[in-house]
Protein backbone atom coordinates (compact mmCIF):
# COMPACT_ATOMS: atom_id res chain seq x y z
CA UNK A 1 0.00 0.00 0.00
CA UNK A 2 1.27 3.89 -1.63
CA UNK A 3 2.05 5.84 1.78
CA UNK A 4 -0.01 8.73 1.52
CA UNK A 5 1.70 11.92 1.37
CA UNK A 6 0.31 14.25 3.74
CA UNK A 7 2.94 17.99 4.33
CA UNK A 8 1.03 19.21 7.11
CA UNK A 9 0.48 15.83 9.01
CA UNK A 10 3.38 17.29 11.82
CA UNK A 11 1.84 20.40 12.07
CA UNK A 12 -2.01 18.96 12.70
CA UNK A 13 -0.32 16.96 15.21
CA UNK A 14 1.70 19.66 17.05
CA UNK A 15 -1.91 21.81 16.59
CA UNK A 16 -3.46 18.30 18.15
CA UNK A 17 -0.66 18.17 21.08
CA UNK A 18 -1.85 21.89 22.35
CA UNK A 19 -5.88 21.14 21.79
CA UNK A 20 -5.10 18.03 23.91
CA UNK A 21 -3.04 20.11 27.00
CA UNK A 22 -5.55 22.71 26.85
CA UNK A 23 -8.34 20.44 27.20
CA UNK A 24 -6.60 18.10 29.89
CA UNK A 25 -4.09 19.57 30.99
CA UNK A 26 -0.01 18.13 30.22
CA UNK A 27 -0.85 14.36 32.64
CA UNK A 28 -3.59 14.01 29.20
CA UNK A 29 -0.56 14.27 26.61
CA UNK A 30 0.35 11.11 25.09
CA UNK A 31 0.50 9.69 21.55
CA UNK A 32 -2.86 7.99 21.27
CA UNK A 33 -4.25 10.83 22.47
CA UNK A 34 -2.72 13.09 20.21
CA UNK A 35 -3.61 10.86 16.89
CA UNK A 36 -7.19 10.80 17.76
CA UNK A 37 -7.20 14.65 18.16
CA UNK A 38 -4.89 14.88 14.78
CA UNK A 39 -6.97 12.19 13.23
CA UNK A 40 -4.28 10.44 12.18
CA UNK A 41 -2.54 6.79 12.63
CA UNK A 42 -0.58 6.52 16.08
CA UNK A 43 2.43 5.80 14.09
CA UNK A 44 2.09 9.20 12.54
CA UNK A 45 2.79 10.75 16.23
CA UNK A 46 5.39 8.38 16.80
CA UNK A 47 7.23 9.05 13.90
CA UNK A 48 7.63 12.73 13.54
CA UNK A 49 7.91 12.84 17.84
CA UNK A 50 9.83 9.56 19.13
CA UNK A 51 9.17 10.95 22.98
CA UNK A 52 6.37 13.04 24.54
CA UNK A 53 9.13 15.66 25.54
CA UNK A 54 9.68 15.91 21.50
CA UNK A 55 5.72 16.64 20.80
CA UNK A 56 5.91 19.00 24.20
CA UNK A 57 8.86 20.62 22.65
CA UNK A 58 6.84 21.08 19.91
CA UNK A 59 4.06 21.83 21.35
CA UNK A 60 5.42 24.26 23.65
CA UNK A 61 7.94 26.08 20.58
CA UNK A 62 4.87 26.78 18.79
CA UNK A 63 2.95 28.36 21.48
CA UNK A 64 5.59 30.38 22.84
CA UNK A 65 6.80 31.71 19.42
CA UNK A 66 2.84 33.11 19.13
CA UNK A 67 3.10 34.81 22.13
CA UNK A 68 6.61 36.08 21.63
CA UNK A 69 5.49 37.39 18.42
CA UNK A 70 2.62 39.05 20.32
CA UNK A 71 4.32 40.61 22.74
CA UNK A 72 7.33 41.60 19.98
CA UNK A 73 4.40 43.80 18.64
CA UNK A 74 2.81 45.23 21.33
CA UNK A 75 6.29 46.39 22.52
CA UNK A 76 6.85 47.87 18.93
CA UNK A 77 2.95 49.72 19.74
CA UNK A 78 4.59 52.23 22.64
CA UNK A 79 4.55 55.37 22.69
CA UNK A 80 7.92 56.54 23.12
CA UNK A 81 6.38 60.01 24.37
CA UNK A 82 4.31 58.31 27.05
CA UNK A 83 6.08 57.29 30.33
CA UNK A 84 7.65 53.71 30.23
CA UNK A 85 6.01 52.74 33.02
CA UNK A 86 2.13 53.58 31.90
CA UNK A 87 2.75 51.98 28.84
CA UNK A 88 4.36 48.77 30.18
CA UNK A 89 1.43 48.94 32.42
CA UNK A 90 -0.94 48.66 29.48
CA UNK A 91 0.89 45.83 28.02
CA UNK A 92 0.68 43.90 30.99
CA UNK A 93 -3.28 44.52 31.20
CA UNK A 94 -3.44 43.93 27.82
CA UNK A 95 -1.76 40.90 27.78
CA UNK A 96 -3.78 39.60 30.98
CA UNK A 97 -7.37 40.45 29.23
CA UNK A 98 -6.74 37.62 26.63
CA UNK A 99 -8.73 34.15 27.15
CA UNK A 100 -8.43 32.61 30.19
CA UNK A 101 -7.55 29.41 29.01
CA UNK A 102 -5.50 30.62 26.48
CA UNK A 103 -2.94 31.67 29.55
CA UNK A 104 -3.80 28.63 31.09
CA UNK A 105 -2.72 26.26 28.03
CA UNK A 106 0.88 29.01 27.85
CA UNK A 107 1.78 28.64 31.45
CA UNK A 108 1.38 24.76 31.70
CA UNK A 109 3.54 24.58 28.37
CA UNK A 110 5.85 26.90 30.37
CA UNK A 111 5.88 25.77 33.47
CA UNK A 112 6.38 21.82 31.99
CA UNK A 113 9.96 22.74 31.94
CA UNK A 114 10.12 22.71 35.49
CA UNK A 115 9.73 18.84 35.52
CA UNK A 116 11.34 17.81 32.14
CA UNK A 117 14.29 19.37 31.95
CA UNK A 118 14.91 18.68 28.09
CA UNK A 119 12.03 21.13 27.68
CA UNK A 120 13.89 23.84 30.05
CA UNK A 121 16.10 25.54 27.43
CA UNK A 122 12.99 26.17 25.45
CA UNK A 123 11.23 27.93 28.25
CA UNK A 124 14.44 29.65 29.43
CA UNK A 125 14.72 31.35 26.12
CA UNK A 126 11.49 32.47 25.74
CA UNK A 127 11.90 34.57 28.86
CA UNK A 128 15.25 36.16 27.77
CA UNK A 129 13.74 36.65 24.25
CA UNK A 130 10.99 38.37 26.33
CA UNK A 131 13.91 40.42 28.42
CA UNK A 132 15.62 41.35 24.75
CA UNK A 133 12.50 42.69 23.08
CA UNK A 134 11.57 44.91 26.68
CA UNK A 135 15.11 46.21 27.35
CA UNK A 136 15.02 48.56 24.49
CA UNK A 137 12.12 50.42 26.95
CA UNK A 138 13.84 50.28 30.10
CA UNK A 139 17.61 51.57 31.63
CA UNK A 140 19.34 48.30 31.81
CA UNK A 141 19.03 44.41 30.95
CA UNK A 142 18.58 43.72 34.91
CA UNK A 143 15.14 45.90 34.53
CA UNK A 144 14.10 43.90 31.59
CA UNK A 145 14.48 40.70 33.36
CA UNK A 146 12.85 42.09 36.48
CA UNK A 147 10.12 43.33 34.41
CA UNK A 148 9.45 39.87 32.99
CA UNK A 149 9.77 38.15 36.58
CA UNK A 150 6.87 40.43 37.70
CA UNK A 151 4.68 40.15 34.91
CA UNK A 152 5.22 36.05 35.11
CA UNK A 153 3.91 36.63 38.71
CA UNK A 154 1.03 38.77 38.21
CA UNK A 155 0.05 36.29 35.44
CA UNK A 156 0.13 32.88 38.26
CA UNK A 157 -1.47 35.02 41.00
CA UNK A 158 -4.62 36.23 38.22
CA UNK A 159 -4.59 32.32 37.32
CA UNK A 160 -4.47 31.11 40.52
CA UNK A 161 -6.80 33.21 42.49
CA UNK A 162 -8.99 34.40 39.83
CA UNK A 163 -8.56 38.33 41.40
CA UNK A 164 -8.80 40.57 38.92
CA UNK A 165 -5.89 42.95 38.52
CA UNK A 166 -6.27 46.62 39.86
CA UNK A 167 -4.74 49.39 37.27
CA UNK A 168 -3.15 51.17 40.43
CA UNK A 169 -1.83 48.56 42.00
CA UNK A 170 -0.20 47.10 38.92
CA UNK A 171 1.41 50.60 38.00
CA UNK A 172 2.30 51.00 41.58
CA UNK A 173 4.86 47.43 40.71
CA UNK A 174 5.69 48.15 37.36
CA UNK A 175 6.76 51.80 38.28
CA UNK A 176 8.47 50.14 41.07
CA UNK A 177 10.44 47.96 38.69
CA UNK A 178 11.35 49.87 35.48
CA UNK A 179 10.87 53.64 37.02
CA UNK A 180 8.74 55.69 38.66
CA UNK A 181 6.91 56.66 35.33
CA UNK A 182 9.50 57.65 33.23
CA UNK A 183 12.00 55.74 31.33
CA UNK A 184 14.74 55.64 28.72
CA UNK A 185 13.16 54.76 25.05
Amino acid sequence: MARRYDPERRDRIIDAAIRVVAEGGIAALGHRAVAVAADVPLGSTTYHFATLDDLLEAALRRTARTWLDEMAAALLAIDPALPVADELTRLVEDSLAVDRARLELEYELYLAALRRPAIRPIAAACVDEIAELVRPHVTDAATARAFVALVDGLTLQVLLTGRPLVHEEVHRAVAGVVGGGTGSH
